[in-house]
């Protein structure tokens, strides 16, 4: 008995002195590092509130496309570089003539609602946009579906044939879809009226858990995941979106504690923001840019007709100098009317650097003279080198008019600044009713440029400075038509080009969106946004709460 006791003390010795020994070599060799864990909520502040958690009619509203990006997905979708991806659809094929296209979606994806994803959900969402009667934004190209004919080929595949080759065609088919099952009954004209607003079933990572309501206003909505989501899971169980009346209340809840995140941070509250040591701040580029139209089409303006005298208003600007102390360094200079980092993208245009004295020998050489009998003011045959600049009366859009006005009187040029509402800039827009205007124009998903600069968009489109360019409009033309992406970045790089020759406009800024978000939450990244939704890009990598593991000294230390 006393030698049986002997030896169980000594197995338990030797198991310590083994488990001591091996503590030891993972000591020495390894070491714990935090990975993403599962589970946590991230809780966001947004401004505004929701009003149509619809994919079709979300457009309307910043909140309702963040929701709908978290509970809705199309056949496609655009990453950061604009490209169009699979989505819902896992391939498609499009014939040698650009006629016809034929998706082919995945198996294993349902609604929220535990209801397959099919064919027939595309033909129903793309029947609705094809309505006569649809009132959705126009950015979801209701007049482009009413020209392509749908046809369910099975319960997985779907084909879409145009009457012509459109090459942006793909873009469209990143619309977030609507579950027939559901909503076959209701027409285009009834769809914002449907309970479905605001209680959706969707089919993307997240679905809609909670609703809290006060008053008659809705303060806070919960996402959770979706468990048979069938991409990669995020690491988050839980998204809660809390809505203020500001982005400056959201950003004082985040002090207060009730948010983890800022949906926006704007210029004006930078400074402040900085202050704040645990709020990580993450900016990236919009897919729009800042810019000055000039009316082309004006005979008492014929100055702008000028190629010579459009350069030597661009190179008379310092507009670095307006980023760093108007916009507060939230925005790049722009050099092409294209977002910089998407695909058809040229870096290697002329860029027109700050430069008084070319634009100065510009002027000069096309006869418009500097002369002290004018006070020093630049004219020409007796007419004085001026005109208005009109801007929206927002402060920024204000400041940075002045300041295009102060830099181009050093010049010797006369420029009156005036300022309207969004509406009214807006209508003077539609009725050619301006002579200088400082706008923002959005530039989200294909670069096909068309609307802006196309020569038959001069008097019904956008082509508000009336600018008439017949390569420039070839080019585009071309481009419109080409299914090889090549060969389309082929034509944008020349039309980029001869933009830059040109100038029918005068670039001047590509603006930074701001995030902020708690330093608790891990994997946040951003590109290039195409909208401020597209922040959750990312979403699956974010993570709250912690996991420790042990690893190799060499993983720890990384490539």
């Amino acid at each position: 008995m006393t030698r049986h006791i002997r030896w169980q003390i000594l197995l338990i010795l030797l198991g310590v002195l083994l488990v001591g020994i091996l503590l030891t070599y993972l000591a020495i060799n390894y070491t714990t590092v935090l990975r993403p864990g599962r589970g946590g909520t991230y809780v966001e502040g947004v401004a505004g509130l929701p009003n149509y958690l619809n994919p079709l009619l979300s457009g309307y509203n910043e909140v309702d496309r963040d929701l709908c990006a978290l509970m809705f997905r199309g056949l496609t979708r655009l990453n950061e570089r604009g490209e169009v991806e699979p989505d819902l659809a896992r391939e498609w094929t499009v014939t040698l003539d650009g006629l016809v296209y034929t998706f082919h979606l995945r198996s294993g994806v349902y609604w929220h609602d535990n209801i397959p994803v099919t064919a027939d959900d595309v033909v129903f969402t793309i029947g609705l946009l094809q309505d006569p009667q649809f009132s959705g934004p126009s950015e979801l190209g209701a007049s482009v579906w009413q020209t392509v004919q749908v046809e369910k080929v099975d319960n997985r595949t779907v084909q879409f044939t145009l009457s012509e080759a459109y090459a942006p065609f793909l873009d469209y088919t990143t619309v977030g879809l609507l579950p027939a099952h559901l909503l076959a009954d209701v027409r285009a004209v009834d769809l914002p009226a449907v309970e479905f607003n605001v209680n959706p079933i969707g089919n993307g990572p997240f679905r809609l858990a909670e609703i809290e309501v006060k008053g008659d206003a809705v303060v806070s909505m919960v996402l959770e995941q979706f468990p048979r989501y069938d991409g990669v899971h995020p690491y988050l169980d839980r998204i809660q979106f809390r809505f203020y009346g500001s982005y400056q209340t959201a950003l004082k809840a985040y002090e207060a504690d009730e948010v983890e995140g800022v949906a926006r941070v704007t210029t004006a509250d930078l400074p402040h923001v900085r202050t704040l040591p645990d709020l990580d701040l993450y900016s990236t580029i919009m897919a729009e840019y800042g810019l000055v139209l000039l009316n082309l089409n004006r005979p008492d303006l014929a100055f702008f007709q000028e190629t010579e005298v459009r350069r030597a208003l661009l190179y008379a600007l310092d507009r670095q100098q307006i980023i760093d102390q108007v916009l507060d360094g939230q925005a790049v200079v722009a050099h092409t009317p294209l977002v910089p980092g998407t695909w058809a993208y040229k870096d290697d245009v002329l860029c027109y650097e700050h430069a008084q004295d070319r634009a100065n020998g510009l002027l000069n050489n096309t006869g418009w003279i500097r002369r002290a009998a004018d006070d020093g003011w630049r004219s020409k045959d007796g007419q004085r080198l001026a005109f208005t600049l009109l801007t929206s009366s927002e402060p920024d859009r204000v400041k940075v008019a002045e300041m295009l006005a102060d830099q181009w009187s050093q010049l010797g040029i006369t420029v009156t600044v005036e300022t309207a509402s969004r509406l009214g800039v807006r209508a003077a827009l539609e009725q050619r009713d301006f002579e200088a205007v400082l706008i923002h124009m959005n530039l989200p998903g294909d670069p096909d440029p068309y609307s802006f600069w196309h020569e038959t968009q001069i008097e019904r489109g956008q082509n508000y400075a009336g600018f008439t360019h017949r390569r420039i409009s070839e080019v585009i033309e071309q481009a419109r038509i080409a299914v090889n992406q090549d060969k389309r970045r082929r034509l944008y790089s020349e039309f980029q080009d001869i933009f830059a020759q040109e100038v029918p406009a005068l670039l001047l800024y590509v603006p930074i969106y701001t995030y902020g978000v708690d330093h608790r939450i891990h994997g946040v990244q951003l590109g290039p946004l195409m909208y401020p939704s597209d922040r959750f890009r990312t979403i699956s990598d974010w993570w709250i709460v912690p996991r420790r593991v042990f690893v190799s000294e060499s993983e720890a230390a990384g490539p």
